[in-house]
């Protein structure tokens, strides 16, 4: 079987590179074997050269790839050749070769199916000198990652992080943009390059905004974020509001009111939160919205809790049910599916629903019976219309509905139930919203924000007179009202 040996070649001094790491290179080098290095730009490859190391530098595949991933998966494809071809070869990389080295990690995970021997040799990581220079324990708490892969899923702030293979100021700006979606623009963050390397090292600790500003940065820069727990950081992570929300819950230190909640309890606040969130949507004030989705994701996460400690579900059963729905309802996204049009995608996801309550067992009886019982009167009148109408009981034109809403204005005149009448009469309506293509419950939210407005205005007017509503009279209110109208229109 061929065998890659690989070995690392310390973080950039002579003095930190691995004795066995350079007896294997002297070993190979006398058997006249091939040796590989991922790269030449590395402090010690110089010295390897005076004392007569004879290697191939791979240098070149980063100038074919099409990004770092292709990039690596070709190396590791050429060595997985030239180890065929020559039985045994040695690949020398920066650092450790278990820190950081995708190539690595790609040639052991391949290793099998290419019918290779990996061996992994000795190695000096820079991550060693770099916590030792900012003093860090990492049993601490520390997270290491890549600077060519970094996602905001991947950062917890609460954890020291060093985030490696910062080759260049496109990866710098790349990794502060991902960044200060957790941190504060101005979080101090320490920049290292060629740490431990007389002559080469360099340290810097500034704003985070700043660090793709540095014209020295290159393939031996790494950069560091201390933890913290400070508030601006940390209350923007979802499992610190779990933890808040745990410690309102605890039942020697928590809240007396939250304590007290349960789901019954709370089903009133959900339904608050949720038509407050939407007030604010209709207003369009951005701050609002953000605020009201803030109340509305405390209930979720109190709702959760409190399963949490009944032991039927927690929070993150909640996002797992949610995010594998999302998945199973856009087969087009995540799957083979099409959908080139909303159409198209509206009926896949009724087809995916459909056949999910079938898996559940839940066979409705009638058409109508998947429509939520608790749903608002005008929401649900809405909803019911329009299963009605999928399956053709449905009015033919726009003036057959203006006539309905007619004949229900008749009979709510001449009616002696005048509730059940007016009920009839709003559902026409509701109809006839369907017909034009607007949304009833928007419609009279509309309304009711013009009518909150002029009202206002009536009040605004009387004030500067020094009188309020109850003491004008119809004819004095109504004048401003049509007063009102007359600005809006201007």
């Amino acid at each position: 079987m061929a065998q890659i040996t690989i070995v690392g070649l310390g973080p950039g001094s002579w003095t930190g590179l691995p004795l066995g790491s350079y007896q294997i290179l002297e070993t190979q080098q006398a058997a006249a074997g091939a040796i590989f290095l991922r790269t030449e730009r590395h402090p010690v490859v110089d010295d390897l050269r005076e004392k007569g190391i004879v290697f191939v530098a791979l240098d070149s595949f980063y100038d074919e790839g099409e990004d770092f991933g292709q990039v690596y998966q070709n190396i590791a494809n050429h060595l997985f050749e030239q180890a065929h071809q020559n039985g045994h070869i040695v690949y020398a990389v920066p650092g450790h070769p278990g820190v950081a080295e995708i190539t690595v990690q790609n040639l052991r995970r391949q290793a099998s199916a290419q019918n290779v021997q990996i061996v992994i040799g000795p190695g000096h990581s820079f991550l060693d000198d770099l916590l030792v220079k900012v003093g860090v324990d990492p049993t601490d708490g520390l997270l290491f990652l890549d600077g060519t892969s970094l996602f905001p899923r991947q950062v917890n702030p609460s954890l020291h992080t060093v985030i490696a293979q910062v080759y260049s100021r496109d990866v710098a700006s790349d990794v502060k943009l991902t960044l200060m979606q957790q941190y504060p623009d101005d979080y101090p963050v320490t920049v290292a390059r060629a740490i431990g390397v007389e002559g080469l090292e360099r340290v810097e600790t500034m704003p985070l905004y700043e660090i793709d500003r540095l014209d020295w940065i290159d393939h031996m820069t790494t950069v560091y974020l201390p933890a913290t727990l400070a508030e601006a950081v940390i209350n923007r992570q979802l499992w610190q509001f779990v933890d808040i929300i745990a410690a309102l819950r605890h039942p020697e230190t928590g809240c007396p009111w939250d304590l007290k909640q349960t789901h019954q309890t709370l089903r009133p606040y959900v339904l608050e939160e949720a038509f407050e969130v939407a007030d604010a949507i209709d207003r369009d004030e951005p701050d609002d919205i953000a605020d009201e989705l803030g109340d509305l994701l405390l209930q979720i996460v109190l709702h959760a809790q409190v399963a949490s400690e009944e032991g039927t579900f927690d929070i993150y059963e909640v996002i797992r049910s949610a995010s594998e729905k999302m998945i199973r309802r856009h087969p087009h996204v995540f799957a083979t599916a099409e959908a080139e049009t909303a159409e198209d995608v509206v009926a896949n996801w009724a087809d995916i629903k459909a056949q999910e309550r079938a898996d559940k067992g839940e066979v409705d009886e009638h058409l109508l019976d998947s429509v939520p019982a608790a749903l608002p009167g005008i929401l649900m009148a809405h909803k019911l219309q329009k299963k009605a109408a999928a399956v053709g009981f449905d009015w033919d034109d726009l003036a057959d509905v203006y006539d309905k809403v007619r004949e229900e204005i008749a009979e709510l005149e001449a009616t002696d139930d005048p509730a059940g009448e007016l009920g009839d009469l709003l559902f026409a309506l509701v109809n006839l919203a369907r017909f034009l293509k607007v949304d009833p419950e928007e419609a009279l939210a509309r309304t009711n924000r013009k009518f909150r407005e002029r009202f206002a205005y009536i009040e605004d007017a009387l004030r500067a007179q020094g009188k309020t509503p109850s003491e004008s009279t119809l004819v004095e209110m109504d004048n401003l009202w049509n007063a009102a109208k007359k600005q809006e229109r201007s």
